[in-house]
């Protein structure tokens, strides 16, 4: 490029001046005229400076200006968009320059980038992924004559974004007209993927919405809200239904009201793939963690759970023989059924082989690997193999009787995991068998039986008190009065009460007997002390809590108890008294644990029982923090705002509890959630009091701990 003369130079300060003055005359105008009067080296020399002229600059020669107003960086990722758009549609803009200048106020060749920072950046970018060079050839106009810095804040300041509307619905015109997918626009405008879908999901969203959008009505976190379904007349539906109160959880929640969130068991438990295959659809949240969607068609996805439940219903009805099955999603509490247990038989002598060679063989390798770090494949392979065959071998221990799997039938149900959960040994009361005269309960006392419908039937040979026949004749075996009775087990009672006083031990099984006759047998009245547990339903009082992981071991140590049972409740005695003291503890404990009722309700008023249930839960060390977890769906979100603010100043500082004040009401529960998840916090009514045995010397000198989440009534 020519040098410019001092000459041109003078010529050109003219020049500037006299274009500044001109009111009627065009830049260009004024420079043609100006310059024509120059020699023609000289002119060319200026005309290459003069403002409003077009050059081509080589890209090595631009360089970023001084005088520019913007001062924070641009993003990488509008440097990316800006060249991906250049690659694609070329330099939509010429980048505005002017010439740099030495100490001596020559021209050094290069050019200070006024308007167009951006651009020259994503040219450099490119220049850098070789996709150009580095002298590229870069369309600029030069000016010389308006001040850099004020030309670069115009280009900022005095323009008007388009409005995100019409570029959402932008974007879904490119996909509709032009057919291309997410990926080819995201190419063409230096955009993840992602950000295209959302964009296009946006434009999908009601032309009725989007033009509340537009005036107002809406913003942009409730517009990605009602993206969540592309049903309009959905949309407009929750938008017409919508109070005061348009926070985006609440329309999400009224979008998918009918849905079924991926998360609920039965989505588990069918799958995303077997339910798509089934022509179900699936909701996506693109704006928000959706954790799989939400399942549209709630029949279709019922009946399929009905029809695998079904399926494997029928696979163990084929496999064991049991004279019904019945599928159920809920499990049925209350079935009003006698429940059979497996019993222990014995193994054949093949099986019992078979679990001793696979017990020796798992014990010789546990001692040749004990101390590896980490198993080869091989051999954690045969550890796995020889731990099947000894469950296997195991689950053939326990039998249910033949009669009981004539008798009775398997429950199929959804377990709370999304798995099928089932439940065998349920007789019902019409195929129960045949109970004899002494089974039925009747009292029969001195010739009269009472039935268990209350019906008297004499049967013609009683003799009572009053009786005046004469009693020296009197046969022998006729039975005692009821008064003579009555009077000699009344004296029976009381020796038996003083003697099991002085007991512990027999006076544990006594006990222990009587809870259990009433816990395993139906409508038993086989125990002699008038015990009477009460089992509260607590499914009434907390909805979904019979299937929490607490529920589940409850259950499993039930059933456990219920195997060991004898089939006949006058055995149980019995069993109970072969019991080491140990086993007989733990079953008076079960059955005792059953019939705990610390559930407060407003009608209620029985402080001294709450007050036992604090004392028993200090007294068991309870830690509720293994059992309960503070969700928002859990407690969070059933809370006052105040409420939830204080938990997070608890659990976490005032600085956490502060950052969430502003927030609305469910965002603020969700929050809240992630804050406290992992530091232990409980509400007042979960938390249980120190133990005093806590604060002795030897225990404070071994723990030095703060007991946990217990309650300290000092702090």
């Amino acid at each position: 490029m020519a040098r410019t003369s001092k000459k041109a130079k003078a010529v050109t300060e003219t020049m500037a001046d006299q274009v500044a003055d001109a009111e009627v005359r065009s830049v260009g105008e004024a420079a043609t005229e100006i310059v024509g009067a120059l020699p023609a080296p000289e002119a060319e020399a200026v005309a290459v400076a003069a403002s409003g002229a077009a050059d081509f600059i080589p890209l090595n020669k631009l360089k970023k200006s001084p005088r520019n107003a913007r001062k924070t960086p641009h993003s990488e990722a509008t440097i990316e968009a800006l060249a991906a758009s250049i690659a694609v549609k070329g330099m939509l803009q010429n980048l505005i320059v002017e010439p740099e200048l030495d100490a001596a106020g020559e021209p050094t060749g290069s050019y200070f980038v006024t308007v167009g920072e951006g651009r020259r950046l994503a040219l450099l970018l490119r220049a850098k992924r070789k996709e150009i060079k580095k002298t590229e050839p870069v369309r600029c106009v030069i000016d010389t004559v308006n001040d850099p810095h004020e030309i670069s804040l115009d280009e900022n300041v005095t323009r008007e974004a388009m409005h995100p509307a019409d570029q959402f619905e932008a974007f879904r015109e490119l996909a509709e007209h032009r057919g291309w997918g997410a990926e080819d626009i995201a190419a063409r405008f230096g955009v993840t993927a992602q950000v295209v879908r959302q964009r296009l999901r946006l434009g999908a969203v009601s032309p009725k919405l989007l033009q509340v959008y537009r005036d107002g009505g809406l913003n942009l976190d409730q517009l990605m809200a009602f993206a969540i379904t592309e049903d309009h007349a959905r949309q407009e539906q929750v938008f017409a239904n919508l109070s005061h109160n348009r926070e985006p959880w609440i329309i999400r929640r009224d979008l998918t009201k009918g849905n079924v969130a991926a998360t609920d068991r039965r989505a588990v438990f069918i799958g995303p793939e077997a339910y798509a295959e089934a022509g179900g659809t699936i909701l996506r949240d693109l704006f928000t963690e959706d954790r799989g969607g939400f399942f549209e068609d709630t029949a279709l996805l019922d009946r399929l759970v009905s029809e695998k439940l079904e399926g494997t219903a029928a696979a163990i009805q084929a496999a064991e023989g049991w004279k019904w099955v019945a599928v159920h999603i809920d499990y049925p509490h209350g079935n009003g059924m006698r429940r059979a247990y497996p019993q222990p038989v014995d193994l054949p002598e093949a099986e019992e082989a078979a679990y001793a060679a696979a017990q020796e063989e798992y014990n010789r390798l546990s001692e040749e690997w004990d101390g590896a770090d980490e198993l080869p494949p091989q051999a954690d392979e045969r550890f796995g193999e020889l731990e099947a065959e000894m469950e296997r071998v195991d689950a053939l221990r326990r039998a249910y009787d033949s009669d009981d799997i004539a008798r009775g039938g398997v429950f199929v149900v959804l377990a709370h995991d999304g798995s099928a959960r089932i439940e065998r040994g349920f007789v019902r009361p019409e195929d129960e068998a045949p109970e004899t005269e002494a089974e039925t309960g009747d009292a029969v006392s001195d010739g009269v039986r009472v039935t268990e419908d209350g019906e008297i039937i004499e049967d013609g040979n009683h003799v009572s008190a009053l009786d005046t026949e004469d009693e020296d004749a009197g046969d022998a075996g006729k039975p005692l009065s009821d008064l003579l009775v009555r009077d000699l087990t009344a004296h029976r009672t009381l020796g038996l009460r003083l003697a099991l006083g002085e007991q512990p031990d027999m006076a544990l099984i006594a006990v222990t007997h009587a809870l259990a006759a009433q816990t395993f047998y139906r409508g038993s009245e086989a125990a002699c002390l008038e015990i009477r547990p009460s089992s509260p339903h607590l499914a009434s009082h907390a909805d979904g809590i019979e299937d929490t992981a607490p529920a589940k071991a409850l259950a499993d140590r039930h059933a456990g108890w219920q195997a060991d049972m004898p089939r006949d409740v006058a055995d149980l005695w019995g069993f109970i008294a072969a019991l080491d003291q140990a086993s007989v503890l733990a079953l008076f404990a079960h059955c005792a644990s059953l019939t705990v009722n610390a559930v407060k309700q407003p009608w209620e008023r029985k402080p001294r029982a709450h007050e036992t249930a604090d004392r028993l839960a200090t007294g068991l060390a309870l830690d509720m923090t293994a059992h309960w977890t503070p969700t928002a769906r859990s407690y969070l979100s059933r809370v006052t705002k105040a409420h939830i603010v204080a938990a997070v100043r608890e659990a976490v500082s005032d600085e956490a509890a502060d950052r969430i004040t502003g927030l609305k009401k469910q965002p603020m529960a969700e929050a809240a959630e992630q804050l406290v998840a992992a530091t232990g916090w409980l509400p007042s009514l979960l938390r249980t009091e120190h133990p005093a045995w806590l604060d002795a010397p030897e225990a404070a000198a071994g723990t030095g701990g703060d007991g946990g989440a217990f309650d300290h009534a000092a702090e």
